[in-house]
């Protein structure tokens, strides 16, 4: 236990409180059980430090422990909580679970047993955190963390302060919105710098190569975390890599199952489970229309990448702009609201907003006679009518 100890207290002296992401704030600390999921490299272990550095002055009644330490391949997670309790614990976080193998059953054993013990865990395997065969759902609040938004980017990277706005205030009110933004700093500079490497708070630590980092997370994602998830093959990587590089040179696309199936070498069922373990891993982004009858082997409407950032990363250089449009969007919208395919525009929100994305000049055939129809369009500093630059849509959280 005192090593245990001393490496969370090395880990939580050395986080910085600079730089917050805003998901800290609606987290209820209070609660006895709280999940942290979401995409590896989105700063998970990141806000798991900077809460117990808050929490520092409470000393040993605090722990951070990894799931993968070597000290769990000779000791349980449930016997570290009994130790860490009798000895007057209180605040447990516990960051990687997905890698020890009954994590859930030990988990509930720990929260039943120790009532007045607060747990927060975190995994970066989302496929495998929100299946399990023990229901932690009526026990735990979960939270995903996606990557930086368009303004959590502008705001570390200028230090002017944006507060998010809803869907409804964006196409209500975007020309004064956008006027107001674009009278603090160039919106579309920044628009530009965030497609290429924006997402991930890498881009915070100067001395990294933000590319190659990327690129190494992408195949700890498929070398390491896809072997948790239950009938993946791990004989299968080199297909699995393969297929999300013919998606990032396509992408966005109307899949042809039966012509990539055998592109990549593996059959048709294999490939559509595939492409949701991509999904789970959030490394791609599966649409639909509304109201289709979706089985696990349904084939989806269209694949995109999950973020504009992974094109550098997988095929640098060749993204179209009309890629890296309906990325972007996509990216921005699917946190908070529901998103299908529109049958004549790009887009439906939450069945009801409908969205056509497209460079400045697009014209409003798409959207002529939908009363709540709208251009999403880039290289527009501040927009008008029905048209709103689609940086603006970076602003929903």
């Amino acid at each position: 236990m005192d090593i245990l100890f001393a490496k969370s207290a090395k880990l939580i002296a050395k986080v910085s409180l600079d730089l917050q992401r805003e998901l800290v704030r609606p987290i209820n600390w209070e609660w006895r059980l709280n999940g942290i999921v979401g995409a590896r490299g989105t700063g998970k272990t990141t806000l798991l430090l900077q809460r117990l550095n808050i929490l520092s002055e409470q000393g040993r009644k605090v722990l951070y422990v990894s799931l993968d330490d070597f000290y769990f391949t000779e000791n349980r997670l449930y016997e570290l909580a009994v130790a860490f309790y009798q000895s007057g614990g209180q605040y447990l976080f516990l960051d990687e679970v997905h890698k020890y193998p009954t994590w859930p059953v030990e988990l509930k054993n720990i929260y039943d047993t120790f009532p007045d013990l607060k747990i927060t865990f975190s995994g970066s395997s989302i496929t495998e955190i929100l299946r399990q065969d023990v229901d932690l759902s009526r026990r735990a609040l979960f939270y995903e963390l996606s990557g930086l938004s368009f303004r959590e980017f502008l705001q570390f990277s200028t230090g002017i302060r944006f507060k998010p706005l809803s869907f409804e205030e964006i196409v209500k009110d975007h020309s004064v919105i956008s006027s107001e933004i674009a009278g603090k700093l160039r919106p579309l500079e920044h628009f530009h710098q965030y497609l290429q490497a924006g997402y991930y708070p890498y881009f915070l630590e100067k001395e990294r190569d933000y590319q190659l980092t990327l690129e190494q997370v992408i195949q700890l994602v498929l070398e390491v975390d896809m072997k948790y998830v239950e009938g993946f093959d791990p004989g299968k990587i080199r297909k699995m890599m393969q297929l999300l590089r013919v998606i990032a040179s396509s992408a966005p696309f109307k899949p042809n199952v039966s012509k990539l199936s055998e592109r990549i070498g593996i059959n048709r069922n294999t490939l559509i489970h595939y492409l949701n373990h991509l999904q789970k891993a959030r490394l791609i982004c599966l649409l639909n229309v509304p109201d289709k009858d979706l089985s696990v082997l349904q084939k989806p409407d269209k694949v995109l990448l999950s973020n504009t950032n992974l094109f550098e990363a997988l095929v640098p250089n060749t993204a179209s702009k009309g890629s890296l449009r309906e990325t972007f969007f996509t990216s921005q919208v699917v946190p908070k609201h529901e998103l299908h395919l529109h049958r004549k525009a790009d887009f439906i929100i939450d069945h009801h907003w409908v969205v056509e994305v497209g460079g400045k000049t697009k014209e409003n055939y798409q959207i002529k006679g939908i009363k709540e129809g709208y251009l999403a369009l880039d290289d527009l500093e501040v927009g008008y009518d029905h048209k709103i630059p689609l940086w603006l849509f970076g602003f929903l959280y």
